[in-house]
């Protein structure tokens, strides 16, 4: 009887090749580009997956941004917090450890006169603890780490503490946060997957914690 391999599935370093530039999809700065930097692990949401993802997302808000508190824990190109921004998202927290990324979203950010954008550097595993101690809450969280650095087991647990009720979480991945008989990871327990899918090498999941 053959063994079945105790390996892990292999997980792509960066994920798929983009273009130097995305762009925001909808509200009030649709068809704006951003610029990506050429950093290590920073893979910005494809245009058509952040389409979708946001159209789920309105769909499960009935559309109603204005009071939505966001934090885009790995912000990188900021195309997923400035688009919730665009949206008329009532704050958006965006983090990231790389200054020269810092900086360029702040660029970004005055260039669009975004009022609504906040700028932090900081390590997303210790912002997450530091806003949960000081009890803040979300009504939405953007998780789309590095992909072979496990930031996503050790980040979605944290932000149990961080979710506003009836708040979602976007996980983005290079494996489906479920396996094929449904069961999940143990970092998952808890966690219900509202909507998923799959582009070339991206998963991408809209969840909600019900733990």
């Amino acid at each position: 009887m053959q063994k079945k391999s105790t390996k892990p599935p292999k997980v792509p370093v960066h994920g798929p090749k983009h273009s130097n530039q995305v762009r925001i999809i909808g509200g009030d700065w649709k068809r704006t580009p951003l610029p990506v930097l050429e950093a290590l692990g920073l893979r910005p949401t494809p245009d058509r997956v952040r389409e979708t993802v946001f159209n789920w997302i309105s769909h499960l808000r009935n559309a109603n941004w204005a009071q939505a508190r966001v934090l885009d824990l790995f912000a990188g190109s900021g195309a997923l917090g400035f688009e919730a921004a665009s949206r008329g998202a009532a704050n958006v927290l965006m983090a990231d450890t790389n200054t020269a990324v810092i900086r360029q979203l702040d660029t970004i950010k005055t260039k669009l006169n975004a009022a609504n954008v906040t700028l932090q550097r900081a390590d997303a595993l210790v912002l997450a603890q530091s806003l949960a101690s000081r009890g803040q809450q979300f009504d939405l969280i953007f998780l789309d780490p590095p992909y072979q650095q496990d930031f996503l087991a050790r980040a979605l647990p944290l932000c149990t503490k961080l979710l506003a009720p009836g708040a979602l979480v976007y996980a983005e991945s290079g494996l489906p946060l479920t396996f094929a008989d449904g069961e999940a990871p143990e970092w998952m327990a808890g966690w219900e997957v509202m909507r998923a899918d799959k582009a070339g090498m991206v998963y991408y999941h809209l969840l909600q914690y019900n733990g």
